[in-house]
């Protein structure tokens, strides 16, 4: 018998090994599709989102930016807003807070503080807070809706395109 030393870090690559490798004399049997598919799954966890604001944000040399990405949030981006002065003064910071700590990227900006966000228009911020619970709570950017007009339901992108474009 072989003995293997594993470290915390390879210990899941050690036992799909093992799991993967047949007895001896015997052939690997295929995966079940199902496994294949979970596999596959946990392979292409999406982190980062990209969207487009309605509006854009302005910078100070008058620059507007639309284009960004979110990162999805851990536990620790939803607790720390919790500790912060600004927020236990005005609860209505929070969002404030917790949307300068999930977007990774802003245009050419790549430091998105709190002082970006505030100075968001209105639209975009409620846009970002809607971007955020979507890709957080239910994993993906896509939203159902019916057309006023004819009544036609279909799902769009809320990541990208402007608004109206198909």
């Amino acid at each position: 018998m072989r003995r293997r030393t594993v470290t915390s870090g390879g210990l899941d690559e050690v036992l799909d090994s093992l799991a993967a490798t047949p007895p001896a004399g015997q052939e690997a049997a295929p995966a079940p599709p199902a496994a294949r598919d979970r596999d596959r799954d946990q392979m292409e966890l999406r982190t980062e989102f990209e969207f487009e604001l309605p509006r854009g944000y302005v910078d100070d040399e008058g620059q507007v930016h639309r284009r960004g990405s979110m990162r999805l949030a851990t536990a620790r981006d939803e607790l720390r807003p919790q500790i912060d002065l600004r927020v236990k003064e005005n609860p209505a910071y929070l969002s404030v807070v917790l949307l300068s700590q999930v977007i990774t990227q802003l245009g050419t900006i790549t430091d998105v503080h709190a002082g970006v966000v505030e100075r968001m228009y209105a639209t975009d911020v409620a846009f970002l807070q809607d971007f955020y619970r979507r890709i957080n709570s239910e994993g993906h950017t896509h939203a159902a809706v019916t057309c006023p007009l004819c009544h036609g339901a279909f799902e769009v992108d809320l990541s990208g395109g402007r608004l109206g474009e198909s």
